[in-house]
Formats: structure tokens, sequence, C-alpha cells
């Protein structure tokens, strides 16, 4: 073989080699791309329910999750609270409709979960809300949506850059691993 002949073959293998780094980093990048699409997905819900058509009504969101200031969760309402007003409003409404049929039957709305913890994170709302947090700081705009989905990442990273910007006093307590992990 001569000279010129080798000289090409290093060329090709930084070729290949910039090739398949390309693939790779193509396949990544989609991979992220799909795996956020999916954790932002708003999940399908048995009844149409629209957060902004009740809150441009004056329903705030603890009438409905009524246990976030005393409870670990927010909770779901329960078909009698839906009824407690849809008894006389809306009564035409096929989604309200839908919603009566669950009340006749005796029988829990099967909601879907929005946002979900691992089962090895503790997470509270009642220390939150005491804090004077706000629904929207983690949950975003749900006033402006008519399908509740996640907006954000709720990751540990995210969570201890929240916990970095609160009251130094309370830095230590925050930052404790057994506050978020028991």
């Amino acid at each position: 073989m001569s000279l010129s002949g080798l000289a090409g073959q290093p060329r090709q293998a930084i070729r290949r080699f910039l090739t398949v780094l390309l693939i790779v980093a193509v396949g990544v990048g989609a991979a992220i791309a799909i795996t956020r699409v999916r954790l932002l997905a708003a999940p399908e819900q048995p009844i149409a329910y629209s957060h902004q058509t009740h809150v441009e009504a004056g329903v705030q969101c603890l009438y409905c999750h009524t246990q976030a200031l005393r409870s670990t969760i927010a909770g779901i309402p329960s078909v009698e609270r839906c009824m407690g007003c849809h008894t006389v409003i809306a009564t035409e409404d096929e989604t309200v409709q839908q919603l009566a049929s669950y009340w006749e039957r005796g029988e829990a709305i099967p909601w879907a979960r929005v946002n979900y913890q691992p089962d090895f994170v503790y997470f509270s709302h009642r220390p939150h809300m005491g804090a004077g947090i706000n629904c929207e700081t983690c949950h975003g705009n749900v006033a402006a949506m008519d399908e509740a989905r996640p907006t954000l990442r709720m990751d540990m990273g995210w969570c201890l850059e929240c916990h970095l910007e609160q009251d130094p006093e309370h830095e230590a307590r925050l930052l404790d691993c057994m506050a978020c992990h028991k």
C-alpha cells in the first residue's frame, strides 16, 4: 500500500466517528424532547373539566382543594362538593350531566393525577401554603387552563433551587435531606 492510501484512512475514521457522534447526539436530544413532552402532557380525564371556567366564575383553589392547608395532599374534590353547585348551576351542560351521572350512581370520579412525586419523596402542601407560596408557583397558571397539566418538571434540583431562595434562617432545615426524603 502506498503512503497516499494511508493518509486517507485517519480522515475516514474521523468522519465515521463524527457521524456516529452526531447520530447519538440527535438520538439523545430526541429522547429528551419526547420525555419532556410526555412529562408535560395533560392526562386524559373522565370528564372535561375547565379550571379556567371555574376561576372566571370566582371559585378559589382552596374551595375545591380543601385539604391543601391541612394535609400532605391538596386533594381532589368529591362528587358531592361538585354537585353542591351543579345541582342548580349549568344543569343542562353535557359535562355537568356526566358529573351528575357519577353522583346518581354513588361513584367517585376516577380523575387521573396530573402531578407526581416518586415514592421516596415526601411532599406536603401544608408547610408550603403556610409559607405563603401560592399554587401558581408550582402548578403554573392553572386559572388559564382548560385541561390541568404539569407545567414544570418538579425534580430535586428544582425543589432545592427554591429552598435556597428562602430565608437563610431556615436554610439548614430546608436543605436537610430528611425534609423531603423520609
